[in-house]
């Protein structure tokens, strides 16, 4: 580990190493089993990227990881104030973990308002590193402090570390041609080599990095270099700094693989791509850019060379609409949105379902109602994904439950859109999506083969024993109709949203067509083949805690802790909310009591309570934020003990 966090000192010259090596050796070494941290600052102080940069070179060391990004919606909402703070939160450990966390040990705070607005979230004897030169009379009564909190002692219960940052940065890069503002602008990689230091994290990456990003200004690429060297100097040198930490790599935590750090959002698209391969279908998507899935629309046009096409369309309604004429055409459709775009998508995918075309509406949800919370999390989409359409127009619906797991459900909602010719719904959230884990690279092998077979000629024989091509004939087994590309000749057929004749495709109005052709598309989805659910009770519980997508994470941590407790808790998660896996009925009335956590205000347990007909119990959180462990083991023992 030395050899990989000494080199910016090596660069430097010989007698400055010789100082660094010194401190390092007098300063104590202190080992970890997992650390929990968090930059904040003014959205315009880089904490993204910082957080980002800190995270990637964990990654590369080998700890297992979760992290948490949380900025504001407005580009660049006004500067130092409470609204405007963006913040970053890491859990790295030597072990297995499953959230961001619930405490930040460490709080980097760049101004007053990344202190103000994060402080209440710390533990006592938790570590604050602030920008003091921020702390000026005008920028604390902004955020209504009333005197310097880093001198009344009201920080007394934490472990302070009072840096300035700016002018410190300002001072390592005075030897560049850059105005002070210009020079200020690198003081998020002045802590972020500090913290780098403090915990030993390898450097050249972060470096390799920088260089590539500011290729074309060179000059802002050294500078920030610079200032990246000198925060990992300071903190070799500083007597402020007495300990720096260890957290070895989780080598046991994951099975052997080369693995790679990855958000949610990235995973989806790499999912897609990897379908569209499986598949041997173009991909197509379709998209109007909507936080929080933009980044989608962003990653898959970088594809082309596997066949990806990408189209930003004027608006949703345009995005959908595209897609779904090339799923017509024979490509692998995707449309990606937000809550929001699915109202407004709505009506097309009440065509496809008449259509029966295989389509995937990839839903990034966000807080609501209307534009609500654009940059924070809610599962409160579900009910308007089972539901959100005129008549009865069933739409199968799959949801991930961590950033990693986005690469397999879409390529699960693939095949079931593929087989059964049907529009599919893939929940994921801005939790999910921003957030991010170790992933491993699967191998080729691994991956579901999704081939289709498109109509080649007629599929059915009339009375007088004309061949003919019916798009309505249906396999008997999956119940879905022939795929027939444009253009290939005798596969002419009528395709529209007016309901179809069974088998012709003809326009019906025929009552009893239409009651067959509403049951039957009803019956294809009720049909879809999914895995059972799958219920971890190593203990015989009477208690069970049902979750769906990214409250995974929470919900597990949670029950782990209870069971350390030695308390007698059961957990299942599901993936397939429609159609239900087959075995979930007998599961629910194996319990006493199921509890069902959601970021909504309980719209799986509406729909558990009106199927099964089992009492389940919610437990609701629409803040904007993702569950916490501690918060609900309380809510769960409570549940197991009433």
């Amino acid at each position: 580990m030395t050899s990989q966090v000494s080199s910016p000192a090596e660069q430097a010259d010989g007698a400055v190493v010789g100082e660094q090596r010194q401190a390092t050796a007098d300063k104590h070494v202190r080992r970890l089993d997992r650390v929990i941290i968090r930059f904040a600052g003014d959205s315009g102080d880089g904490m993204q990227l910082t957080g980002d940069r800190f995270t990637s070179e964990t990654a590369s060391f080998g700890n297992d990881l979760s992290t948490l990004p949380n900025f504001p919606a407005e580009i660049r909402a006004p500067a130092g104030t409470l609204p405007g703070v963006s913040s970053f939160q890491l859990h790295f450990a030597d072990h297995d973990i499953l959230t961001p966390g619930d405490a930040p040990n460490v709080l980097v705070a760049m101004n007053p308002a990344a202190l103000k607005a994060n402080v209440g979230d710390l533990p006592r004897g938790a570590e604050i590193i602030v920008n003091t030169d921020e702390f000026t009379k005008r920028a604390m009564q902004k955020v209504g402090y009333d005197s310097n909190p880093l001198e009344d002692g009201s920080l007394d219960g934490y472990s302070l570390h009072p840096v300035p940052l700016t002018t410190l940065t300002v001072e390592a890069l005075k030897e560049f041609d850059l105005t002070r503002k210009e020079a200020e602008r690198s003081k998020n990689m002045f802590a972020l080599g500090l913290l780098s230091w403090m915990y030993h994290r390898p450097t050249e990456g972060t470096e390799k990095f920088l260089t590539s990003k500011f290729a074309k200004k060179p000059d802002i690429a050294a500078a920030n270099i610079a200032a990246f060297r000198a925060g990992w100097n300071f903190g070799e040198t500083t007597e402020d700094f007495a300990v720096s930490y260890e957290v070895a790599p989780a080598a046991t935590a994951f099975p052997p693989g080369v693995y790679r750090n990855i958000s949610g959002n990235l995973a989806l698209s790499y999912g897609l791509i990897a379908a569209s391969l499986q598949a041997d279908l173009p991909l197509f998507l379709g998209s109007y850019p909507i936080t929080p899935a933009s980044d989608i629309l962003h990653e898959l046009s970088r594809h082309k060379n596997f066949g990806v096409r990408t189209f930003q369309a004027e608006d949703e309604i345009a995005g959908i609409g595209a897609a779904l004429g090339a799923a017509f055409g024979g490509s692998l459709a995707v449309t990606t949105t937000s809550g929001p775009g699915v109202a407004l998508k709505s009506e097309t995918i009440g065509l496809a379902v008449s259509l029966e075309l295989p389509l995937l509406i990839v839903d990034i949800q966000r807080g609501g109602p209307s534009t609500g919370l654009p940059t924070k999390t809610e599962q409160a989409d579900l009910l308007q994904a089972m539901y959100g359409r005129n008549g009865e127009a069933p739409v199968p619906v799959v949801a991930p439950r961590t950033p990693a797991d986005c690469f397999d459900a879409a390529l699960e909602a693939a095949r079931i859109a593929l087989t059964y010719r049907t529009p599919v719904f893939l929940l994921s959230d801005g939790y999910l999506a921003n957030g991010s884990e170790p992933w491993r690279i699967p191998d080729l092998e691994e991956l579901p083969d999704l081939g289709v077979q498109f109509a080649q000629g007629p599929n059915h024989t009339l009375d007088d024993g004309t061949e003919v091509f019916w798009p309505y004939k249906r396999d008997p087994q999956t119940l879905a109709r022939p795929w027939a590309i444009p253009g290939t000749p005798g596969l002419e057929h009528r395709i529209g949203g007016i309901e179809k004749q069974d088998g012709t495709g003809n326009i019906s109005y025929d009552p009893a067509n239409h009651d067959f052709m509403v049951r039957t598309r009803q019956a294809k989805i009720d049909g879809i083949a999914v895995p059972d659910v799958e219920v971890d009770d190593p203990h015989g519980a009477k208690t069970l805690v049902l979750g769906w997508g990214s409250t995974y994470g929470p919900i597990t941590a949670a029950v782990r802790r209870l069971r350390a407790a030695g308390e007698s808790v059961a957990q299942a998660h599901l993936r397939h909310l429609n159609p239900f896996p087959r075995n979930l009925g007998q599961v629910l009335g194996s319990y006493d009591r199921v509890v069902v956590p959601e970021m909504n205000l309980g719209q799986l347990a509406t729909l558990i309570r009106a199927k099964y007909l089992v009492d389940a119990r919610s437990y609701n959180q629409v803040n904007g934020m993702p569950f916490k462990a501690e918060q609900l083991a309380k809510a769960l023992k409570e549940a197991i003990d009433g």
